[in-house]
């Protein structure tokens, strides 16, 4: 196992340490309101006329981003780790965030013209999301000894699922209206005049989160302490991509073991991402959710997936990253297939149940509750495998290439990222079913567990 010596330019102290925790914090409401509770069932549902023509072009948007992402990774890490520093890294992807979530605003409904701004803002925001978090990553390792990684990680884990949860009852419960009846998830009138017809309350969600993002992010910018070390090379590129071809030589010859956690890592995270970024999609149309129930359903499954991230981390340290990735992921597997043996009429399949009365009280029909039992098990499991991944990877890979290894992290974890929505877009558009088209991800998730198997972790 490798002694990871500090890459700080001074120690950290609790300021460094929470400023870079707080990253998660502010990067979380991009996915907690725009990939899955609130933004993306709104275009999905309410931005066009055909949910599935909408979810294919969503699944397809969101694999080119995430090809993307995973091709350029493991190069600009390469480049990072020939001398240069992380921070103004992460500072340019910020501004592509910030562009991108700005774009969201335009997605009024039915205006067809205006589809592709929106997919295009929504694809330059997830590129610049998932390379700033792999330098914010990168991070890791210079902030506290290796005997404190697992629980640094399911720190930052837990906050960032803080921030979602937060940032959702914000917008969910003080802005984002029903188009019903007007009123918040609280019951109340929103704190800004919006127009509902319009849609304005949902379109307002890129926006908010940029704004989130700005203010939240300082800290780490302002205390969490850069890398040192030697010079950067007189030509950084050209050294970083001759480091990340020798360093390709060294994963498949000499770290073979990396290189299978990698492997298993990509296809079972592709497997989550997909879960996630389509379960609310699911659920909203299965059962004709809106705003409430939506903003109830997320705020349920954060608090789960606080949960599962504050005690994963724990327990990662006591018995192991890999140990808590497989029970986890096992956990995750059966929450999904519960999750799909719902419909209005039957669950686990094949049990019939009375449909969803209209105007019944929240969450009322068996369905929904089943739906919702099977839900909090895909929370409870996230926190933990995202955490443990992001450690065990910390804890083996050379200390010298620390932000070259993130790298072909993120790109284990985004050169897949593209199939699985592009599967699901497909599945969805051959047979018009949201249900077969999502049950893809079951494929991605039980590849994933069956690689993990074999990978050795020294004690």
């Amino acid at each position: 196992m490798p002694n990871h010596t500090s890459s700080a330019a001074r120690p950290p102290g609790k300021r460094g340490i929470v400023g870079w925790a707080l990253f998660d914090w502010a990067t979380q409401p991009y996915y907690t309101l725009v990939v899955t509770f609130l933004f993306a069932p709104y275009f999905v549902n309410g931005f066009m006329d055909d949910p599935a023509d909408a979810q294919s072009l969503w699944a397809f948007a969101t694999s080119a981003a995430q090809l993307l992402a995973a091709v350029l990774a493991p190069v600009l890490g390469a480049i990072a780790d020939a001398g240069l520093p992380r921070k103004p890294w992460i500072a340019a992807f910020s501004a592509m965030l910030l562009l991108g979530l700005g774009g969201l605003w335009f997605a009024a409904p039915g205006s067809a013209t205006s589809v592709p701004l929106v997919l295009l803002s929504f694809g330059i925001a997830t590129l610049g999301v998932e390379l700033a978090t792999q330098f914010n990553n990168a991070m890791m390792p210079g902030l506290v000894s290796e005997r404190r990684l697992g629980r640094l990680s399911g720190f930052a884990w837990a906050v960032g699922y803080a921030g979602g949860l937060v940032s959702l009852a914000l917008v969910a419960g003080l802005l984002v209206t029903s188009p019903d009846t007007g009123k918040t998830l609280f019951g109340l009138s929103p704190i800004v005049a919006l127009d509902t017809a319009t849609r304005e309350g949902d379109r307002l969600v890129g926006p908010f989160c940029a704004l989130w993002y700005l203010v939240f992010v300082l800290p780490m910018f302002l205390f969490t302490p850069d890398r040192h070390g030697a010079p950067a090379a007189a030509s950084p590129v050209r050294e970083g991509l001759g480091r990340l071809v020798s360093s390709l030589k060294d994963l498949l010859r000499q770290h073979r073991n990396l290189a299978l956690f990698l492997l298993a890592r990509m296809i079972y995270a592709d497997g989550c991402a997909a879960v996630f970024s389509f379960g609310g999609i699911y659920a909203a149309s299965v059962f004709g959710w809106g705003v409430t129930e939506l903003g109830l359903f997320g705020i349920i499954l954060t608090v789960a997936a606080f949960t599962g991230a504050c005690i994963g981390g724990a327990v990662d340290d006591r018995v192991g990253s890999k140990t808590v990735i497989f029970v986890g992921l096992l956990i995750f597997i059966v929450g999904s297939i519960g999750v799909l043996s719902v419909d209005p009429d039957e669950i686990l399949f094949v049990v019939p149940v009375e449909a969803k009365a209209v105007g019944g009280g929240l969450f009322a029909s068996a369905g929904e509750q089943v739906l919702l039992g099977f839900a909090l098990l895909l929370g409870i499991a996230l926190g933990p495998i995202q955490a443990s991944s992001r450690t065990l990877l910390a804890r083996i890979c050379p200390p010298d290439k620390t932000t070259e290894f993130y790298g072909f992290f993120a790109f284990s974890g985004k050169v897949t990222a593209f199939s699985a929505p592009l599967a699901i877009g497909i599945v969805t558009a051959l047979t018009d079913s949201q249900r077969l088209g999502i049950s893809v991800s079951l494929v991605f998730l039980i590849a994933g567990l069956m690689l993990l198997l074999p990978v050795r972790v020294a004690r």
